[in-house]
């Protein structure tokens, strides 16, 4: 049997999907101030959307593993705000991750949860390697969604059949639905450090659960100092991982002093930061690429008005 390697791993054009209403929050312990814009500020707060004076200079550091970055940044792009490339994790083998085929070859499951991009491409390579079984998905929402577009497109051996109500592992896993009377099984290939909520509330369901540790997350070996120093001093860094979040709270000498902003991909990345001691955290409601950059949007219009304010 063919291993499995992350090496050949590569993301599928996606399609995002406006969504009509979007919810920010934010975890803000610095002193309360006078928020005001003064006219030098280099960014816009008289309308809803942000207007870069200037994009020569970037404004947001974009932290995924290398080559993953493009579609934040393009964005972006479309506001006028220009990007500095600091990777903080990259992306290993799991230990269960050459099992993976021969399950898909050697099971069938009513279900296949799949609760991130990176655990969709790890699958799906892993299925096409097992000859592409017919599957059923379900997904934690639409980023993860996009990852089988291709698919879909050609196949109908993949039917990505359900996504919760919020883009939330554990409401994913209270809302999957149950087929027939019988117990329903479900595979869940998942990073080595993912917590143990999906399995045990599907499991209290009366699902039937395997879970496989596909891949893992580390730190990136090297980190250019000169590019460090420079994302240090700029307004918003942006996660999308708690992983992201430990790595980038070990490159800063005080999390608590550290006093620029973190746009966070979604709500469990967004406690990861808050538990570190980070103090001006934002995040949407619902995870995906158009939420996170709004609230990448609300985090730089912070930031100008602080700067307004203490400019004056």
């Amino acid at each position: 049997m063919a291993s499995v390697s992350l090496s050949s791993f590569s993301h599928p054009p996606s399609v995002v999907v406006p969504s009509p209403c979007l919810q920010f929050y934010r975890r803000i312990l610095l002193p309360r101030r006078t928020l005001a814009c003064s006219s030098s500020a280099w960014i816009s707060s008289s309308s809803s959307s942000i207007t870069s004076m200037s994009i020569s200079a970037p404004k947001v550091v974009v932290t995924r593993e290398r080559g993953k970055n493009g579609k934040l940044v393009n964005a972006l792009a479309r506001h006028g705000i220009n990007c500095l490339e600091l990777p903080l994790i990259q992306h290993r083998q799991g230990p269960d991750l050459n099992r993976l085929q021969s399950v898909l070859s050697d099971t069938v499951f009513d279900w296949i949860v799949i609760t991130s991009p990176e655990a969709g491409l790890v699958f799906l390579e892993a299925w096409k390697a097992a000859g592409m079984p017919k599957v059923r998905i379900g997904v934690v929402g639409a980023g993860t969604a996009n990852i089988f577009e291709e698919v879909l497109q050609s196949s109908k051996l993949l039917e990505v059949a359900f996504a919760p109500s919020k883009a939330i592992g554990k409401v994913l896993a209270s809302e999957l639905p149950k087929l027939g009377n019988t117990k329903c099984s479900v595979l869940y290939p998942a990073s080595t450090k993912a917590s143990n909520d999906i399995e045990e509330c599907l499991s209290n369901r009366g699902f039937e659960v395997t879970r496989l540790n596909t891949y893992t997350t580390a730190p990136v070996d090297y980190v250019d100092q000169t590019i460090h120093e420079q994302a240090r001093s700029l307004p918003v860094v942006t996660v999308a991982s708690p992983s992201a979040v430990r790595a980038w709270v070990n490159l800063i000498p005080d999390p608590k002093e550290w006093d620029k902003s973190l746009a966070c991909i979604g709500e469990t990345t967004a406690a990861a930061a808050n538990r570190l001691g980070l103090k001006n955290v934002y995040y949407p409601k619902n995870p995906g690429l158009e939420g996170w950059v709004d609230s990448i949007l609300e985090a730089l219009r912070s930031e100008a008005q602080i700067v307004g304010h203490f400019s004056e």
